[in-house]
Parts: C-alpha cells; structure tokens; sequence
C-alpha cells in the first residue's frame, strides 16, 4: 500500500510550474526544431526513403515509455523518476549531436546512428510528458486544472512556434547539430529549479514494476509501426516480413491483455477503458496525435521544396498554426476553470481541425503563401480546442491513485497516434511521390542514398520544374486528403463524451460516489501543493 512521505505546500505551485514548463519546452522544442532541420540532414548523410524515421524512432521511444514512467511515478513519487527522465533526454540530445561526426562512426553511418540516438531521446520525451501532466494533477484539483493545463498547452504551442524558427536559424547559420545541443541549457535550468523547488510527496510500495508487461506492449507497439512504415515500401503488404511483424504485433498485445489482467500494478490498468469518458478520450487523442505529427512534419517540406522558402522562412510561416493553438487554448483553460464545463471543446475542435486537414489538401504549386497561411491557422484553432481538454477529461476520469497511469496512457495513445501519422503518411508520399517525376528528386539527385538537393530543386526551370514540384505538391496534399478520413472521427466520438462536474478540490468523495458520477479522480485525500 502505497503510503506518502511528504506533502508539498500550495506556495509551490508558482515556482514548480515555472520548471514544468521549461521541461514541456524542452521536449516540444526539439521535435519542432528537428522537423526544419531535416531536410539539411538528409541532404549531408543521404536516406531520403528513411527520413521520417529520424522522427518516428522519436515518437517510437515516447510511445513504449510514457506508461512505464507514469506507472514509476505512482508507485515511487514523480519527482526523482521526473528528474531522471530530463537526465535520459539530456544524454540522448548529446548523442544525437554527436552522430556521424566520427565519435561513433562517419557519414556513412550519420543516419543509423542519429535514428539510434533519437529513440533515445523519446525514451526521456515520454518521462517529461507524462511526468508534466501528472505532477499538475497533483498539485492542483480538476476544477483548476484546466486553466494551468491551458498553461502547458500554450507552453507547447510556443515551442511549436519557437521550435522551427530557432531549428531554420541553426540550420542556415550553424549547424544542424545545434538542434540537439541547444537543449543542453534548456534541460540545465530545468533540473536546477525543479530538483529545488519541486516538493512531492514519495511513495513507498511493496509491488514491483510490471517488467513484463512493458517488454509486450513495447513488442507489440513497435512491431505495429515497423508494419505502417514497411508495408508498401520496403516490402509488400502481403511479404512474410510484414505479415510477420503483423502476426507479431497482435501476439505480443493479446499475451499483454492476459498479464496486465493479472498483475497487482499493471503498466497499463485495461479497468481504465471500462470508463467510456476515458475510453473516448483515448481514441480521440491517438486521432489527435494522428493528425498533429502529420502535419508538423510535411509542412515544412511542402514550404522548403515547392514553396521554395529557406529553413528559417519554413518556421515563420508555421507562425499561423501555432498563433491558432496557442491563443485558443488558453482561452479554453481558463474558460474550463470559470464554468467547469468542457464537453464542447473537442466537438467543435474535432470539426475545425477536419475542416483545417481538408483546407490543406487543396495544396498545390499554385497555392499562395498567403492561402496556406489561412488553411494552417484553421488547423491550428481546431488542435487548441483538444490539447488540454482531451487530458483534463482523461484525468477526470481515474482514481487519484491512477493519475499517473492515466497520464500516461492518454500520453501513450497521443503518441501512438503520432507514430502511426508519420509511419503511414511517409508511406502515402513515398508511394505517391514514386509514380511522378519528383521521385528523382529523392532518389539521388546530386547526392547518394536518396539525397534530396534542395538546391538542385531551386535550379530547375521550365517544364521539368513545373513537373517536378507538381509531384511533390501532390504527394503533400495526398498526405491531408487521408489525414481528413481520420479526423472526420473526432466529433463524432466527441459527441458521446459524458459531461462529468469538474471538483474544486481532490478530497475525498462522498459515499456512494461512482466513477460516472465524477468522482474517481479522488479516491483518497491527494496531497494538494
């Protein structure tokens, strides 16, 4: 039985939170940075058919920890399983630095090696995310929780818009490996103010950490996004390699299913999914995920290359997206947290978000800088209205003693969701992009192993440029049209979401409260900093 050794005090609050967004920052602004970067690394170490992998082994590593640290934080307290996953990201930003400069290997290996080192670094990404989210919930009641988690979203939408502006500076003034070291500061500040100020309460507890049950869901996940990534690329859908992997996948989960069933601290409590708020939230998420990482990794592609625009220019014409994210999801927080009501949200982000995904498929190499601009700040007000909304509904939803497995798994299917986006929409370009006159574009113009010579794009004129760029914005804008086909689904799951009373505290409920009623945020009396 777990047993706090500690309560934090509500002074707290103000300063903790100032180090929780400097952490959320951290693992945002990386991701963002890398996505400006990538075509500049491409072109040095070659691969343009494995360079969503540079992003997926990223989201990959998020994925298969961020229940195993939510999971550590109940049974252990957050704080020092928080500070060990800034640690885990910091080594792994360093690494990444590191790749194909000659400390581990040349060129000629930069490309494995910086996948390598990136799955490292998710692994850290998915402790920051997780442990951000369940350290609010134990500092501050479901009724508030809306306007910091509003907080944390801005947070996350600056970064978005930071992330690619500081990633196009780098890339074009310094070096792309300053994408990675320039997280080393960020993570420096926030391990000092959280290792001091940071006051949670430890946990003591006799159980152990569900090994097993971690070792499957990580088998069976990746196994899933290997299939999403090779299926139709690499190899054929119908291959033994796929098929393989295929019938690995559903193993792995179904012997996962039968041991969390068993074990006294599952990784990944299935009693969570008999609560239908959770049960949407979580599918809603993984959609969220879905449609975020898509468009945050294809955008700046379709603006470096058709749009002709340098990495820099790339992230500040990201500025729409983000303005729209980050203005309306503090709007929304604090809306939450002075009206307590909140089922509304995702429905109307759930239709504003399709509406943003249809308005991109319309890309093309005539589209207006000016006319992408608009379709991106759609996209974004539709992603501001689900952020925090779909966590806050994921946390009302659990028992205080689960916080930090729910945290994480409406983490864990966010990236999931993540994952599968930018493994089956790399599959849709490269699939597209192979049947016109592009594909020579990333299939070793000017550089080997696929490299793509932006340059060499810029260069060309006449026919052969209007041919070239067409395929590319085709391929793009096939991307959006399968992103709408999934996000269509928002609202209308959205629309079952029950609308439970938010509490203004994280006492204990009364007698014969049940979970629909709201109340199973709060089994138990939560320590309240």
């Amino acid at each position: 039985m777990k047993q706090p050794a500690q309560v934090a005090t509500r002074p707290n609050v103000r300063f903790v939170l100032f180090g929780l967004m400097i952490a959320m920052m951290l693992a945002m602004l990386d991701n963002m940075i890398v996505s400006t970067a990538l075509p500049r690394i491409v072109f040095e170490f070659g691969g343009a058919d494995h360079f969503t992998w540079v992003v997926t082994a990223y989201v990959l590593g998020t994925t298969v920890s961020t229940p195993i640290w939510g999971k550590l934080g109940d049974l252990y307290g957050r704080k020092t399983v928080f500070l060990t996953a800034v640690v885990v990201f910091l080594i792994g930003s360093a690494l990444c630095g590191m790749s194909g400069s000659g400390v581990f290997g040349g060129a000629d290996t930069g490309m494995t090696e910086l996948i390598a080192f990136r799955a490292v670094q998710g692994l850290g990404a998915g402790g920051l995310m997780v442990g951000v989210m369940a350290i609010i919930g134990d500092l501050v009641p479901p009724r508030e929780r809306g306007r910091y988690q509003g907080m944390i979203a801005g947070i996350m939408a600056i970064a978005m818009v930071a992330g690619p502006l500081v990633g196009g500076f780098i890339t074009d003034n310094l070096s792309w490996r300053w994408a990675f070291y320039v997280n080393l500061p960020l993570g420096g500040a926030a391990l000092l103010v959280l290792a001091t100020t940071m006051h949670l309460p430890k946990y003591r507890t006799e159980h152990k950490i569900d090994w097993l049950g971690a070792a499957l869901l990580s088998v069976g996940i990746t196994a899933i996004v290997l299939v999403t990534t090779w299926g139709g690329n690499e190899y054929d859908w119908v291959s033994p390699q796929i098929l393989g992997l295929a019938v690995l996948a559903v193993l792995a989960l179904a012997v996962f299913a039968l041991v969390e069933r068993r074990t006294p601290e599952p990784i990944l409590p299935l009693s969570l999914f008999a609560n239908r708020n959770f049960a949407l939230i979580s599918v809603i998420g993984f959609l969220l995920g879905f449609a975020m990482f898509g468009a945050m990794n294809f955008l700046p592609l379709y603006q470096q290359t058709v749009q002709g625009a340098s990495a820099t220019n790339s992230g500040l014409l990201l500025l729409p997206l983000m303005f729209g994210m980050l203005v309306v999801s503090l709007v929304v927080g604090r809306t939450i947290t002075r009206t307590g009501r909140y089922r509304v949200f995702p429905i109307v982000g759930g239709v504003v978000m399709a509406a943003g995904m249809g308005l991109l498929s319309l890309l093309d190499v005539d589209t207006s800088k000016t006319q992408s601009s608009l379709y991106m700040l759609v996209l974004g007000v539709g992603m501001g209205f689900l952020m925090q909304t779909s966590m806050l509904i994921a946390q009302n939803s659990v028992a205080q003693k689960d916080l930090g497995a729910a945290s994480g798994a409406a983490t864990f299917f966010r990236s999931i969701g993540g994952s599968f986006g930018v493994s089956l929409f790399g599959a849709i370009f490269a699939n597209r992009l192979a049947g016109s006159a592009a594909g020579s574009a990333f299939a070793g113009s000017g550089g080997e192993g696929g490299a793509m010579d932006l340059e060499a794009l810029k260069k060309l004129t006449g026919a052969m440029r209007e041919a070239v760029l067409g395929g590319l914005s085709d391929a793009i804008s096939h991307v959006f049209f399968w992103a709408v086909l999934f996000t269509v689904a928002v609202p209308v799951l959205a629309w079952f979401i029950k609308e439970v009373p938010l509490r203004a505290t994280n006492d204990v409920p009364p007698a014969g409260a049940t979970p629909e009623d709201g109340a199973e945020a709060a089994l138990g009396k939560a320590p309240v900093a």
